[in-house]
């Protein structure tokens, strides 16, 4: 007997933005949903008689924003002579990148041939991306598509595709503990999710991009080799640079998206679209106390006494992955750091809690992410 059932770790992911394809390698986790907003009516009354109506009616009123999220590895990766990398496309979304940033006719992802521009500007030095094109109030939404592959021996049943219309990515982590791969979380947001038609194989793959791309392993970065540069502002009691070696962090950039859905009564309102918020990049870092000149304890010594110092000001460069190729560059010119929290353990360590932020408060330079492929 043929099985109907689907497995998650066959899954495929595609993202469908301005007619070009892309397949995005996913971790396991991965999940999306769509909720029902109801609104509740009850009636009780008095009654002499000790009999009272105490009934309910609930009501469908709208359905909310399709949610939507996954894991993937950062890999960037040289092809000929430009630096690409497996998950760009869901940095051009959530940079605010316009989908003509990225040129060309064939629907198929990451074409040799093809650069992007602007927000992701591919280099032959590096894929540069920045936030330049962030502020404004709607960003160009895609379709993703997810794909769970018929279970069955004999061939007779279909594949089931499920797609999340008007996509919009509202946050991404970047992940880099010691002893593991880097790895960023991506979620947000949809107007719809509804089952879909399949998309039409040609359209997806390019053998030689996938070739030399997907499957490859040599664009993983490690995060055992990620460096830290921390720069101060020399104010107050704060030095002008510190001397942390990491043991962890994550930096966390956030879109604030909202939706708008109509009102209307006697129908289920969806979804329409979608406004950004305030965006917002944070994240913190751990390390090891250490009491040697100018390390974690001097910081937090520092911090701790620059009372005077309400908005404190630090250069960051996370260097995860080391120096060399494949490698990514996080970098916060700006950046307020919170004062560290101490952690006891066999080993004590420090979390330290920081916020980027921008030259003024309505510039788009708080992060440069630098991809830097083998």
């Amino acid at each position: 007997m043929a099985t109907t059932l689907h497995l998650s770790r066959e899954v495929k992911v595609y993202i469908e933005w301005d007619g070009q394809i892309w397949e995005i390698p996913v971790l396991d986790g991965f999940s999306f949903s769509q909720a029902t907003n109801t609104t509740e009516v009850t009636i009780k009354e008095m009654a002499a008689s000790n009999v009272s109506r105490r009934g309910r009616s609930v009501f469908n009123d709208s359905l909310s924003p399709a949610e939507w999220s996954f894991s993937t590895y950062a890999r960037p990766t040289l092809i000929v002579d430009k630096h690409h990398a497996v998950e760009e496309v869901l940095w051009a979304m959530a940079v605010g990148a316009a989908a003509a940033d990225y040129p060309g006719d064939a629907p198929v992802q990451n074409d040799v041939g093809k650069d992007w521009t602007t927000s992701l500007e591919t280099t032959t030095s590096s894929l540069d991306i920045n936030f330049d094109s962030s502020n404004k109030l709607v960003f160009d939404d895609a379709s993703i598509y997810f794909m769970f592959p018929a279970n069955d021996a004999g061939g007779s049943e279909a594949d089931l595709w499920y797609k999340i219309s008007g996509a919009t990515v509202n946050e991404v982590s970047i992940e880099f503990d010691i002893d593991g791969i880097t790895t960023i979380n991506w979620s947000g947001m949809g107007t719809t999710l509804t089952e879909s038609a399949a998309i039409a194989a040609n359209s997806i793959r390019d053998k030689e991009i996938v070739t030399s791309h997907l499957v490859r392993t040599d664009n993983f970065i490690r995060n055992r080799l990620t460096t830290l540069t921390l720069t101060g502002a020399d104010s107050g009691s704060i030095l002008a640079s510190y001397a942390i070696v990491l043991t962890g962090g994550n930096i966390t950039i956030t879109n604030n998206v909202e939706h708008a859905t109509p009102a209307s009564l006697g129908v289920v309102n969806v979804p329409f679209g979608h406004t950004m918020g305030t965006r917002s990049v944070s994240g913190n870092f751990t390390c090891y106390l250490d009491n040697s000149g100018t390390a974690s304890a001097d910081l937090w010594q520092d911090l701790q006494a620059s009372t005077s110092v309400t908005r404190n000001s630090f250069g960051l460069t996370f260097g995860v992955g080391g120096g060399s190729a494949p490698r990514m560059e996080v970098t916060c010119a700006k950046a307020m750091l919170e004062v560290p929290v101490h952690s006891v353990a066999d080993v004590i360590s420090m979390e330290v809690a920081f916020h980027g932020l921008g030259s003024d408060i309505g510039d788009t330079d708080e992060v440069l992410i630098k991809y830097v492929g083998n």
